[in-house]
């Protein structure tokens, strides 16, 4: 395998496992929390999520051809939630939220190594398709984190761990096989 092709298999493995995060931290949270946000001066989970969603779809929409920030795209209503209230609005919530995640994922799919010296552009901006992928990997898992902590103070007591939990370190690594130098 190329360098190139453990390139894209490193960037579509990592916005998976963020996907995954994200998902298992969302099927935590009531529909009522799942639209709270924690003060006055953040964005509950679903508007984080449908301003991925957003910048996903704009961002990989026609990668390779046309710009990152589509002219259709009006962010700053990512950021207002517009969702019917209740169930039908967490469906609603999810289908907006996996809409981005399909564009992203197809369009990675659709890489081949010769385009990762490719160019593209971001409001005007030249990136190569790495950098780009960097760019938006690193948005991406910012807000990923936003909705992860969130979930946790929404959840409170019944948080159920979605990464090693806190003093398991050692028993994961040894049910991992794997015992750090020294030890």
């Amino acid at each position: 395998m190329l360098a190139s092709d453990h390139t894209l298999s490193a960037f579509i493995e990592s916005f998976a496992a963020q996907k995954s995060l994200a998902d298992r931290a969302i099927e935590q949270v009531s529909d009522e929390d799942l639209r709270r946000a924690l003060d006055a001066n953040t964005n509950s989970i679903a508007v984080i999520m449908k301003h991925v969603s957003g910048n996903l779809v704009s961002r990989f929409t026609d990668l390779l051809t046309s710009d990152g920030e589509k002219p259709w795209r009006d962010r700053d209503a990512e950021f207002n939630d517009t969702f019917a209230p209740g169930a039908p609005g967490r469906a609603e919530i999810l289908a907006t939220w996996e809409s981005g995640w399909t564009v992203l994922f197809e369009t990675l799919a659709a890489l081949r190594p010769e385009h990762l010296d490719w160019q593209v552009f971001i409001r005007g901006e030249s990136y190569f398709v790495p950098q780009a992928l960097a760019r938006s990997l690193a948005h991406t898992s910012y807000h990923v984190g936003q909705i992860v902590q969130t979930a946790r103070v929404v959840c409170g007591e019944k948080w159920e761990t979605i990464t090693i939990a806190r003093g398991g370190s050692r028993a994961f690594n040894a049910e991992m096989g794997f015992s750090p130098p020294g030890a």
